[in-house]
């Protein structure tokens, strides 16, 4: 009985394992500046989701949020999970360099350079890549199209936006789409002070008007309004060509919703090229 015990948590461990690998191979992708575990649909030249995670977390815990991972695979896409880098005040805890302070990686060149990996690993499409990322990878995600909205296909960022003081501009345009939920009392829709007080998390419709000038919005009225299931959803139209903006809510707190991956999915292939 306890040896039945025993591998049958061997077997979930070991399953949970596979997760965090370089596609077919054990361990993670190794590049010159950093980290990367992925898998692969069952397709060739697929398109890929680059999603950062939080801070505090890891390339390894993306990969075993499968509510997000198992969706996206199945509609054909690979799903990549940079590591980021331990923070040089918070040894242990890694995040991304998006904030004075916060590291010496250059993130728009690390993310390049493993997309480039993979291309050549894997067969990935280096058109098609949409760059995602979850709370502090939320907040890379807004700052790497803000500074260099080329470098990747399509932003879509989940509860994470700028801090304070915001940009004053971003380059355009882009095509990003923002999720957020209602009650996130970690990056509250208004932002939040933290440090005591040395920094502060901005707010995320002040970030939206900042993509709204930076994509040559006619009006800050939404163009229009849908739900998909819980998600409750605004657009943007009148835009500069080769834009898209997007916001949806959702009625939960700090997390990566279910039906996120679909939803965001069916977004980005409703864009030209997309």
């Amino acid at each position: 009985m306890i040896r039945a015990v025993a591998m049958a948590v061997a077997a979930v461990f070991a399953g949970q394992a596979s997760y965090a690998a370089c596609a077919d191979q054990d361990g993670a992708c190794q590049t010159d500046s950093g980290a990367y575990h992925i898998e692969l649909p069952k397709a060739d030249n697929p398109p890929l989701v680059v999603f950062l995670h939080g801070y505090g977390g890891s390339g390894t815990g993306t990969m075993k949020n499968r509510s997000m991972v198992k969706p996206l695979l199945a509609r054909g896409y690979a799903v990549m999970a940079p590591e980021g880098l331990e923070r040089p005040s918070r040894p242990g805890i890694k995040s991304w360099n998006f904030y004075p302070g916060f590291g010496d990686r250059d993130e728009t060149a690390f993310l390049t350079e493993v997309v480039d990996d993979a291309a050549e690993r894997f067969g990935i499409d280096r058109d098609r890549v949409i760059l995602g990322g979850f709370s502090a990878g939320g907040f890379m995600v807004n700052y790497l199209a803000c500074d260099a909205p080329e470098t990747f296909s399509a932003y879509v960022p989940v509860s994470g936006g700028f801090w304070r003081p915001h940009p004053e501009t971003c380059e355009g345009p882009v095509r990003l789409f923002h999720t957020h939920g209602w009650i996130d009392n970690v990056v509250p829709l208004e932002g939040r002070l933290l440090g005591g007080g040395r920094f502060h998390q901005g707010d995320i419709f002040a970030g939206l008007e900042i993509w709204r000038l930076a994509n040559g919005c006619v009006d800050t009225k939404p163009s229009g309004f849908s739900t998909t299931g819980p998600f409750m959803r605004r657009y943007w139209s009148g835009c500069a060509d080769g834009s898209a903006l997007e916001f949806a809510l959702f009625p939960g707190g700090h997390t990566v919703p279910k039906g996120w991956a679909d939803m965001m999915v069916d977004w980005y292939e409703g864009l030209p090229g997309g």
